[in-house]
């Protein structure tokens, strides 16, 4: 029979798993999902969760409630009669209660490989670090920092092409399969959990806009990871000619020179060891262009600098 399921989710990330756990013929009787935020072109009206608007167009009852932690809270998830939760990118910290009251537990799909890259912001770290590979995995929760045995996982390898866009977007719907595959495995009873290892534990620290300016001397495939790592949002940033601008897409280049030194008439910015070429990039107020484009408008030749 198919699971009587609790899906808690915010972000678009998280809507393909609920999509397909809703294909699959699972029993969605609830959404938890954070509450909406002002936005809009006035920043005036309140704006759902991309979960919230998903569930609401599917016609899943939505509670975005502020706490989990009162007893009112505990009663009404109870209410629920649920065998499961599925937790994808919540953002909100589920008490022993909570985690209890399911029949079967509750279960999060998680954007790394565990125990490496615990935390907020698994996918920006594992471009910026350089990581070799990245992938998802559904874990039982407990109350711990993404510290739950591990059920299923899927990898996939990270390139230098890769921004974090790309790799949330390949992880999102690689995720949901895994979900899916977890919760069948969870309906036959077959469902094997691993503990995670206490060796190569790192933590995801959510992004800082601070970490934001471009380092011109590090190596260039750092300076490239960086850029990648932290694109589209909140984008690396470095000025020219006193004025802002993001670099949200960049490659390996020959050359060398002063570290934010521009080499030629295609953008290609000196590093501390090597260099790189923009390819896509965006000024402070303006919209992200390809830097072929952008260079029709405003010539850049060397010796310019970025600062």
């Amino acid at each position: 029979m198919p699971l009587r399921l609790i899906f808690m989710g915010t972000p678009d990330f998280a809507v393909p798993t609920l999509l397909e756990l809703v294909s699959h013929g699972h029993e969605i009787v609830a959404v938890y999902s954070r509450a909406p935020k002002p936005g809009g072109r006035r920043g005036l009206q309140l704006q759902p969760t991309p979960v919230e608007e998903a569930a609401r167009k599917l016609g899943v009852p939505v509670l975005t409630p502020k706490t989990l932690k009162t007893s009112e809270a505990l009663e009404e998830f109870r209410a629920f009669d649920a065998d499961a939760a599925v937790v994808v990118a919540y953002g909100m910290i589920l008490p022993q209660a909570i985690l209890d009251a399911p029949k079967l537990g509750c279960y999060n799909l998680h954007a790394s490989l565990l125990p490496r890259w615990r935390g907020a912001a698994p996918i920006n770290r594992a471009i910026m670090e350089g990581d070799a590979e990245s992938g998802v995995m559904v874990m039982k929760m407990d109350v711990g920092l993404d510290t739950g045995d591990v059920a299923m996982a899927e990898r996939i390898a990270i390139s230098d092409t890769m921004t974090a866009l790309d790799l949330h977007d390949r992880l999102s719907r690689l995720g949901a399969d895994l979900m899916v595959r977890a919760m069948a495995a969870l309906e036959r009873g077959g469902l094997q959990l691993k503990k995670q290892s206490e060796d190569g534990v790192t933590y995801a620290a959510k992004i800082d806009k601070a970490e934001a300016r471009i380092d011109w001397t590090r190596p260039a495939r750092a300076v490239l990871r960086h850029i990648h790592g932290l694109s589209p949002f909140p984008g690396a940033w470095s000025e020219l000619e006193d004025a802002r601008v993001k670099i949200l897409r960049c490659e390996l280049a020959k050359g060398s020179g002063t570290p934010g030194e521009v080499l030629d008439d295609l953008l290609t910015i000196a590093c501390g060891e090597g260099a790189i070429r923009i390819i896509e990039l965006q000024r402070e107020g303006k919209a992200r262009m390809q830097a072929t484009d952008f260079l029709r408008g405003v010539p850049v030749k060397p010796p310019t600098r970025f600062a």
